[in-house]
């Protein structure tokens, strides 16, 4: 399950995007959507993440949710929860009722949601593919390349609303023949968060298991 969650939280870096030296269209799109997140206190989005695998005739859906502001993050997907205070995760299991508490490693935050947005100057090279309308919207169409051969995901595809500049879905595409969608639902920006929004409060979870590595 940790490994759905380092996925999530790759692909996320990934579509904050890449080396700012390409395509100037690409940039300009990019650079638009940077500031409209970095404008927000917050946000709060739903998702469903589709793995497919053609060859392997494997087709599946989870979704999740996530709530960024500034540094911290709450993410939940499938049973787990992650929570960062930028200093302090959680990691919690449902079937299990066990949290996990770490101090935040600055090599993982670096792939954090809560980081995306302002991480997209270096590691890929991107271009600008052209618009394309889905269900009546139109987007701005960006493709990513690692600059690194050696990486497993060899291409990631944008779409960003022309509309009001936020990302609303993307595509991953791994050498194993995995295809990896994502799909944004129900953005809220700057909502209203409750005080322990980016803690665990373990009087919510009753017999919870706590397992500290601090």
């Amino acid at each position: 399950m940790k490994k759905l969650f380092s996925l999530l939280l790759v692909v996320l870096l990934f579509a904050s995007v890449a080396s700012a030296q390409q395509d100037p269209q690409a940039t300009k799109v990019l650079n638009a959507m940077s500031q409209k997140y970095k404008s927000m206190k917050a946000f709060k989005a739903d998702f469903a993440q589709t793995l497919e695998n053609t060859s392997a005739n494997v087709k599946e859906t989870m979704k999740g949710s996530v709530t960024v502001s500034g540094d911290k993050y709450r993410l939940g997907v499938s049973g787990q929860e992650i929570i960062s205070d930028g200093k302090t995760m959680y990691t919690y299991l449902k079937d299990a009722n066990e949290v996990t508490i770490t101090e935040s490693d600055p090599e993982a935050e670096a792939m954090a949601p809560s980081r995306i947005f302002d991480m997209y100057k270096k590691g890929y090279k991107y271009s600008y593919v052209g618009p394309e309308t889905k269900d009546g919207v139109k987007y701005d169409v960006i493709e990513l390349a690692p600059e690194d051969r050696k990486n497993p995901i060899y291409k990631v595809r944008l779409y960003i609303s022309q509309k009001d500049k936020t990302l609303k879905s993307w595509q991953m595409f791994r050498s194993n023949g995995n295809r990896y969608t994502y799909t944004i639902s129900n953005f809220q920006p700057n909502p209203t968060l409750a005080s322990d929004a980016f803690s665990f409060n373990k009087a919510k979870y009753k017999g919870v298991t706590v397992v500290d590595l601090r």
